[in-house]
């Protein structure tokens, strides 16, 4: 198996401070503390060139697995191995072989043309330049960012900088592509074109791809195995037919998220 989770759990401190008016001086000298379990026992693995949905509710746990398994954060108990490797462990090798795109963040730098922030990149990640420029060729094209290489990235509209990220993302030809949030707040058009470059990307390429979104068209159009979490435990993970049939069998052309989990919670009796 290329990803391989088991029993992972991770918990994050919370300092709250007292309400009211004087709540913010109280607050220097006394706050309540409260720990919040974001992942609660995560376990799963992933073959080598699958496309995998991964879905919940805000707050469900689906940033904190991402984040785990890219290296970003060390979990408190549990393992986990990409490709054999502890990503928090092996970290400079790790990141070579994955690439991640953040929705609500990005990668490239703010007031430089977007070709300055591939340069960038292309040193750090040590592609050799007959490689980088035949792949920046191919991304680009097939992205349709070849225009938009000399503008500055806060000049970019969102759907324009999310296809930049996707094509910062894979420069090094990752065999992992992690995708939080990849299509909020895209057009119509926009999501689209980035859902038809991704299974373009899969398929002629091999790369895995795990994707944690709120939008069900982008699992339907993408994924032929959906996983859905909640308060940090994994409640179903199979096709997405099996899943509407289960939680959700009067909803016939779109499947709500919330409604499905409350209709999980409700089946395991945890509410």
């Amino acid at each position: 198996m290329q990803i391989e989770l088991n029993d992972i759990r991770k918990s994050f401190t919370i300092y709250e401070r007292p309400e009211g008016r004087w709540g913010m001086l109280r607050g220097a000298f006394t706050r309540s503390v409260r720990k919040v379990k974001a992942l609660d026992g995560i376990g799963f693995t992933i073959s080598e060139g699958e496309l995998v949905g991964y879905i919940g509710p805000n707050g469900a746990g689906k940033s904190t697995t991402v984040k785990v398994m890219s290296g970003i954060l060390t979990p408190d108990d549990g393992e986990c191995r990409i490709m054999g490797k502890i990503p928090w462990k092996n970290r400079v090798e790790h990141v070579s072989q994955i690439g991640v795109v953040f929705g609500q963040r990005s990668q490239l730098w703010w007031d430089v043309p977007v070709a300055d922030s591939f340069d960038v990149l292309k040193d750090i990640y040590a592609i050799p330049a007959a490689d980088y420029r035949v792949r920046l060729r191919e991304l680009t094209g097939a992205l349709g960012v070849d225009g938009l290489l000399k503008t500055p990235v806060r000049q970019l509209s969102l759907g324009q900088r999310m296809r930049c990220e996707l094509a910062a993302a894979l420069l090094h030809r990752p065999r992992i592509l992690f995708l939080d949030e990849p299509t909020i707040g895209l057009d119509a058009v926009s999501k689209l074109s980035l859902r038809a470059f991704l299974k373009e990307e899969n398929h002629q390429h091999g790369v895995t791809m795990v994707l944690t979104t709120h939008d069900m068209d982008d699992i339907e159009a993408l994924c032929e195995r959906v996983m859905v979490i909640g308060h940090g435990r994994l409640l179903y993970d199979g096709n997405l037919s099996g899943l509407q049939d289960k939680y959700a069998p009067e909803v016939i052309a779109k499947v709500n998220t919330d409604q499905m989990i409350a209709a999980m919670y409700e089946d395991l009796s945890l509410t």
